[in-house]
């Protein structure tokens, strides 16, 4: 329900997973099931291969799109997409958010990527599945826990982590840095990407491998 807590989603958009990696499955959201009557018996099991093994509802349509992206990056414990403002309104103009400041590098090494647009063939044919692959296509070799989201051009943000509340900061934190990029490229349309140094410096001390923010 932490969705539209944070105002990422309205009505029934979006969806959240997690996975088992000992068990080969994946929780996913229920398609179409409001957030305000949703149950956590209400959540549907899929195996990796998308059959559903336990719940009465449909999965989420993006089910395949999810799997994906656990099948490609053995680190990822949870996926979210969501059609958050500010994220989505980058990914409809096909732009990537740009790391600008301290706050995006704390969580993003660099700037949050927007894929190619899909083509007709890939959208009239297994098209969620095609969306994972154009993530993966666009990540290409990067960490996908340096780099934990993304927005898919013309559709909206996809945020992962170690697990599905780590996932939700993510998507959180992504709709919090597009707005003020939105809002500094306003200010200053000359406005320059961060220093390199400087977004080193504040992604390292909190994930790399001396990393002293916070505490143990």
């Amino acid at each position: 329900m932490d969705l539209p807590r944070y105002g990422l989603v309205t009505f029934t958009w979006g969806n959240v997973s997690a996975i088992d990696r000992e068990r080969g499955l994946v929780v996913i959201k229920p398609s179409g099931v409001a957030y305000e009557t949703m149950k956590v018996d209400d959540m549907v099991v899929v195996d990796m291969d998308g059959k559903v093994v336990e719940g009465r509802y449909r999965p989420s349509s993006d089910t395949a799109t999810h799997l994906a992206l656990y099948q490609r990056y053995p680190s990822l414990g949870g996926v979210v997409h969501t059609h958050s403002t500010h994220a989505t309104a980058w990914a409809q103009a096909g732009m990537a958010i740009p790391a600008l400041g301290t706050t995006h590098a704390d969580y993003f090494f660099g700037d949050i990527p927007c894929t190619r647009a899909l083509s007709e063939e890939e959208v009239q044919g297994e098209y969620e599945l095609n969306t994972g692959k154009v993530i993966i296509e666009t990540l290409g070799e990067v960490e996908p826990l340096h780099t934990p989201g993304i927005v898919v051009y013309q559709h909206g943000p996809f945020a992962w982590g170690k697990d599905a509340h780590d996932a939700v900061h993510n998507a959180v934190v992504m709709e919090e840095v597009a707005r003020m990029a939105w809002i500094a490229r306003g200010i200053n349309p000359a406005l320059n990407p961060i220093d390199d140094y400087l977004m080193n410096k504040h992604f390292m001390r909190k994930h790399g491998p001396n990393a002293y923010y916070g505490q143990k």
